[in-house]
């Protein structure tokens, strides 16, 4: 372990970003579980203050960086051995992989990073594919209850150049969502700052004023696919930053919450919802790949989204191929 104390300045493009980014960036070897313990505890500063992992950091900060464990070194608790069935288990969520990227069909229930209530996540599977530089890196993350494509980088130079992609919002998402009611415009854009609100379980974003302290911008943009009479819509749904929960929170916002959403979700949508879970699925994502080219990977209907279009009647074939096409940029 390296002992020395190091204070790091914010880079000009890195603007934006958050600190547990940032932190993951440098030393992608570093939990997510690790930033919140150090956050915590007050051993990384932002300008000499105390700071959260999900604060966003500004250009020309100076981040002061207790010593992080090298890779090599082994944190006790940390990790353990993957067995065989679960190293099985990760490898069938692939949808794609070559010698860069790892995509996967992230499936319901499944959290993306560990908690204190959650042992079982994706970031714990990762050993499948070998530890050291073997291991995948995470570049983004999904709800726990929100399914589809979720991107990793084989090594950290894949990693680093897919994370700042996203940083730079040049990753093209798109969600399908099936939502209460029939939004009027059919597509348009959402322009609303959302604030973090409770804690663990009792997180939720809400809308704010961006003058309020810890509201964060939120865009995105909606179109929609199809209509089930004027109860439930097909949505296409693009985000732009990426806030937590963001598209659940800016559904509701508009008053068209997304089906089976126990958090977001008002009388009218828990009732047309049944025993549906929640129907938010990244479907497609499109990007540079850090091998050169684009990289474009759409994930299949989850079994929880299946059971939505079957209950309402929608066809996958019904989608066009660029549902944003008349929205505004």
């Amino acid at each position: 372990m390296s002992r020395e104390v190091k204070t790091l300045p914010v880079a000009a493009e890195e603007d934006g970003i958050r600190l547990d980014r940032w932190i993951r960036r440098r030393w992608p070897h570093v939990s997510h579980i690790q930033v919140q313990k150090l956050a915590r505890s007050g051993q990384i500063r932002v300008d000499g203050s105390r700071a959260r992992p999900e604060d966003r950091l500004a250009a020309g900060s100076m981040i002061r960086v207790p010593p992080i464990p090298e890779q090599k070194e082994k944190v006790p608790g940390e990790r353990k051995a993957l067995n065989p069935r679960d190293a099985a288990y990760a490898r069938s969520l692939v949808i794609f992989e070559d010698e860069l990227v790892i995509v996967l069909n992230k499936p319901h229930g499944l959290a993306v990073q560990g908690g204190t209530k959650t042992s079982r996540h994706v970031d714990g599977l990762l050993s499948a594919w070998g530890e050291g530089m073997e291991r995948p890196r995470l570049v983004h993350r999904l709800d726990r209850d929100t399914t589809g494509v979720l991107l990793l980088g084989k090594g950290p130079e894949a990693a680093k150049r897919l994370a700042g992609a996203f940083a730079r919002r040049q990753a093209k998402k798109t969600y399908w969502a099936l939502v209460a009611g029939t939004p009027k415009p059919a597509s348009g854009r959402i322009e609303l700052p959302l604030k973090k609100t409770g804690i663990n379980d009792f997180e939720m974003m809400r809308p704010a004023d961006i003058k309020e302290h810890g509201a964060e911008t939120a865009e995105t943009a909606f179109a929609t696919v199809s209509r089930a009479g004027q109860k439930v819509a097909w949505m296409a749904l693009r985000p732009f930053t990426g806030r937590t929960h963001q598209l659940r929170a800016h559904m509701k916002a508009i008053g068209h919450p997304i089906l089976g959403d126990p958090k977001y979700g008002d009388e009218t949508s828990a009732a047309l919802s049944g025993g549906l879970k929640l129907q938010l699925h990244a479907r497609r994502i499109e990007l540079d790949h850090p091998g050169g080219g684009k990289l474009i990977v759409e994930a299949p209907l989850s079994p929880e989204m299946k059971a939505g279009f079957e209950n309402f009647g929608f066809v996958e074939d019904e989608s066009d191929h660029d549902p944003f096409a008349g929205v505004r940029r």
